[in-house]
């Protein structure tokens, strides 16, 4: 019988720090969780790199208080049941090889996080509690090592591993992860159907958007980013990063296709992967660089349409995006590559979906001309049903199904 869990005291191993400029699946998971459960997200740790290398920085000034053993870790947040737990620096090892001497090492850095979450478990007498690790492979280890031990242990698959960093031990770690944690929710069917050969509790709940936040570009107050308001219209506008999931083949024939509108990219340009030179000289196309997830909705305000131009392959197939239903709660009309199929039956119609620039270009027509009250409408419905108390709800209720009461 599922279990209505309110109430609940949950530690959530994140991937990302808490106060990174974008927001993060992990943080913003952990925040809406807070709204009826006690939450501690520790922190993605600093590594000892991390602390020489950013001395100088707001982040390091936040944490360094809470680096030493002898601290709680404890940093209050503006939600009243969320707690971020800093951890001490540990090694830093990903260059190793991996085996034997790679999980030696790994197994002393865990060692600082279990004691830091151990002394948490002792202060604040907790005896029941859910662990939470949200695709922070690189530390599998954690929860079975706690005590007590947890109700239920969750891995939640966020992406594909593709970077090399991410692929020299996660490759090994997730799998284990998956294989030995209770449940395993995967935020994009394809991901899903990958590790239910593993873990037959494994789970689809998809990514969502913050439709608080998304829907400030409705309102009629907020003005329209300052980049975007000069601008030739109509503009055609991304945000999010710019890296391998790029099709450049297919917007090279796009930016072709449109000379008489203005194309804009808000996001960080990858150094792994490289745009093409090309791209730099197209005169209808500006590159706002890295921006913070709170200007997104006047960016987004300023778009004509939105794009997502990713490619059609392997790795795109598990990609859910966030900013799909962003872009729907912002009311704007969205044009997308057909790189996930699995989207289509998410935006119930309200997206469309192409499968080469020939169609894509005419998309981006057809998204300027059906944009009246009743297109605006249904996608906020679409949006309203993918939002992050809607996902949160379903995790609970799936964990309700499966925690070990005592």
């Amino acid at each position: 019988m599922t279990m209505e869990l309110k109430g609940t005291t949950i530690f959530i191993l994140g991937t990302a720090k808490f106060d990174e400029p974008y927001e993060s699946t992990s943080y913003t998971l952990a925040k809406y969780l807070a709204r009826d459960n006690q939450v501690f997200y520790v922190d993605y740790p600093f590594t000892w790199k991390d602390y020489l290398k950013n001395r100088d920085g707001a982040q390091f000034a936040r944490r360094k208080g809470h680096f030493s053993p002898l601290a709680d870790g404890i940093i209050d947040t503006d939600v009243p049941n969320l707690k971020v737990v800093i951890v001490p620096p540990v090694a830093s090892i990903n260059f190793l090889p991996e085996g034997w001497w790679y999980r030696r090492i790994l197994r002393l850095n865990q060692v600082l996080i279990i004691r830091r979450l151990q002394h948490i478990l002792r202060r604040y007498g907790i005896k029941e509690y859910i662990y939470l690790n949200s695709f922070s492979f690189n530390y599998p280890d954690v929860a079975y090592a706690l005590r007590p031990a947890p109700a239920l242990t969750i891995y939640q698959s966020v992406d594909p591993l593709i970077i090399e960093y991410d692929k020299r031990h996660g490759q090994v770690s997730e799998p284990w992860l998956v294989r030995h944690s209770d449940l395993c929710i995967c935020t994009s069917k394809a991901l899903y159907e990958q590790y239910r050969a593993v873990n037959p509790k494994t789970f689809f709940i998809p990514n969502a958007a913050n439709l608080h936040h998304s829907s400030k570009a409705l309102d009629p107050a907020l003005e329209v980013h300052p980049a975007l308001q000069s601008l030739t219209r109509p503009v055609i506008g991304y945000f999010g990063n710019i890296e391998r999931r790029i099709d450049y083949v297919l917007l090279e024939r796009v930016f072709r296709d449109h000379p008489d509108k203005t194309f804009v990219f808000a996001g960080a340009l990858s150094e792994d992967w490289p745009a093409p030179d090309w791209f730099f000289q197209v005169p209808n196309v500006v590159l706002l660089g890295r921006q913070p997830y709170d200007q997104m909705p006047a960016i987004v305000k300023g778009f004509d349409v939105a794009i997502i131009p990713f490619k059609e392959d392997h790795v795109s197939r598990t990609i859910f995006p966030l900013k799909l239903f962003e872009y729907l709660g912002a009311g704007r009309p969205t044009v997308s590559t057909n790189f996930n199929p699995d989207l289509a039956e998410h935006a119930e119609g309200t997206v469309f979906f192409c499968k080469d620039p020939e169609t894509f270009s005419a998309a981006i027509n057809q998204a300027l001309r059906d944009n009246g009250p009743d297109a605006l409408a249904a996608r906020l419905a679409v949006a309203g049903r993918n939002t992050w108390e809607n996902r949160v709800e379903e995790l609970m209720q799936l964990a309700g199904a499966y925690i070990r009461r005592s």
